[in-house]
C-alpha cells in the first residue's frame, strides 16, 4: 500500500482526524504519478455494514441501474436521491474541500481556463446552472459473476476530475475478485493497468476522465477509464461518490 494509505483508523477516531491524518501530500503526488491514491480506511465496519444496507431502502434513490441491460457490464448500482444521507454528504463536502486545490492545480499544468470554488455548495451551485441537479453519489452490488467494464463518469459539461470510491465489503472473507481496475491511455504508447483491491472501509481516489502527464512540451492529457474485475465468489458492495451532479 502506498505510504498515503498506510495508516488505519477504529471507529474511535471522529472522521474529521480521520481525514486531516491523510498524507495528502503524498496523496496528490500520487495523482500526478498515477492518476489514483489510496487514502486508508475512512469507514469503521458499522458504518459499511450501515451503508450496504441501504441498498434495499429504495426511498434511499432515485434511480437503479441494470448493468446488463445497458451493456455495462454485470451487476447493478442506485444513485442516492436528496438529501443525501448524512455521513454521504459529509463526506462529500470535507473531500471535495481538499481535492478542489489540487483540481485547479491540474487545469493550471493544462492550460485549461476553469477554476473550482472552494466549497461543494458553491460547486454544486455551477452544476444546476448548467442543468446539472440529479445527485451522483451511488450505491454498488455485484454477485458472483459480475462485474464492471471500463468506462468514464461523465453526467453533464461540467466535471470534477476526480471521485472517490470506498470499499463496503471484506475482500477474501465476503467476496474474492472484484479488484478495481483502471487503464491510462497514453499517447502513441500501450495502454498502463493498475489493480486495486480495496478492503473494507478504505477509500481510493480515482481520476474521473484523465491526468497531466509530463512532456517535452509541457503537460498533455492521458485519458483514463475505470472497472471492476469479475467477483469470483460472494456479493461485493461499493460507495462511489461523484462530486458533480448529472443532467
Amino acid at each position: 500500500m502506498e505510504a498515503s494509505g498506510d495508516v488505519h483508523y477504529c471507529g474511535l477516531v471522529p472522521r474529521q482526524k480521520r481525514i486531516e491524518s491523510i498524507a495528502w501530500d503524498q496523496a496528490e503526488a500520487n495523482l500526478w504519478s498515477s492518476g489514483y491514491a489510496r487514502l486508508g480506511s475512512l469507514l469503521d465496519p458499522t458504518e459499511c455494514q450501515d451503508l450496504a444496507s441501504l441498498y434495499a431502502d429504495e426511498t434511499r434513490f432515485r434511480s437503479r441501474i441494470d448493468m446488463a441491460r445497458y451493456r455495462f457490464g454485470r451487476g447493478e448500482y442506485q444513485y442516492f436521491s436528496y438529501p443525501l444521507p448524512d455521513l454521504i454528504a459529509k463526506l462529500r463536502e470535507d473531500l471535495y474541500q481538499r481535492l478542489a486545490p489540487v483540481a485547479n492545480r491540474w487545469m493550471e499544468a493544462l492550460g485549461l481556463d476553469h477554476e473550482y470554488p472552494a466549497t461543494h455548495d458553491e460547486f454544486v451551485e455551477v452544476c444546476r446552472k448548467n442543468g446539472q441537479s440529479r445527485p451522483t453519489p451511488l450505491l454498488l452490488r455485484y454477485r458472483e459473476g459480475d462485474f464492471n467494464c471500463l468506462h468514464q463518469d461523465l453526467y453533464g459539461d461540467v466535471v470534477f476530475p476526480f471521485q472517490v470510491v470506498f470499499g463496503l465489503s471484506r475482500p477474501g472473507a465476503d467476496y474474492d475478485g472484484g479488484e478495481l481496475l483502471l487503464v491510462e491511455q497514453q499517447p502513441r504508447a500501450q495502454s498502463v493497468g493498475h489493480s486495486v483491491l480495496l478492503e473494507q472501509g478504505e477509500a481510493v481516489i480515482i481520476t474521473t476522465r484523465y491526468r497531466p502527464a509530463s512532456g517535452k512540451r509541457g503537460y498533455f492529457r492521458t485519458a483514463m477509464r475505470h472497472g471492476v474485475s469479475p467477483i469470483r465468489r460472494g456479493e461485493r458492495y461499493t460507495m462511489g461518490i461523484v462530486f458533480h451532479d448529472a443532467k
